[in-house]
């Protein structure tokens, strides 16, 4: 057997199709840079580049072992940075770490990160800059139900919603009634 080709022959066994577990990391570390993944999201973004089940495995297993990839660390930071800046309520971020593979157990501490006190008030938030856009003109009962919409869309619980919707709305009516304001 000549001497390159018994180096082609190692490699191939060396290089299972897909490529290398090298490779694979070098992947998931590009994946990194641009943002923090789940275990499950880098394993579906190197299952889609080829990469068998076996380098995939091994190449996550060593990211997390170094502590490159931790799920409950994801979790905490996604439900800081959606709730905080995009203002999704508990219900809509567990489904969007369910949707990215996080696993129950380490999306449950970072779910309960945020209080009710902390929710109620980033819907209150959000129902006063609604209402600055919604026009005075329209009916009371389709405004409450647009607002409430709003929320549920954003993962807030229907009692939640409602509560704050009427309570904001009721604030500002005080507001216009206010003999202050004369």
């Amino acid at each position: 057997m000549a001497a390159g080709s018994e180096r082609d022959a190692r490699s191939s066994e060396s290089a299972p199709q897909g490529g290398t577990v090298e490779q694979a990391k070098e992947a998931c570390l590009r994946l990194l840079a641009v943002r923090a993944r789940s275990r499950a999201e880098l394993a579906q973004r190197l299952a889609a580049k080829g990469y068998t089940s076996d380098v995939t495995d091994r190449a996550l297993d060593r990211l997390t072992e170094v502590g490159l990839i931790d799920d409950a660390a994801f979790a905490e930071q996604w439900v800081h940075s959606r709730h905080t800046f995009s203002g999704k309520g508990k219900q809509a971020l567990a489904q969007e770490l369910r949707r990215k593979g996080v696993d129950p157990a380490d999306a449950a501490p970072a779910l309960e990160a945020i209080s009710s006190d902390d929710e109620e008030s980033r819907a209150r938030e959000l129902v006063r800059r609604k209402l600055r856009t919604i026009p005075a003109s329209l009916d009371r009962d389709k405004t409450i139900r647009r607002l409430v919409g709003m929320l549920a869309r954003r993962g807030y619980s229907q009692s939640t919603a409602y509560a704050v919707v009427k309570s904001e709305l009721s604030q500002g009516d005080a507001d216009l009634s206010d003999p202050e304001l004369d």
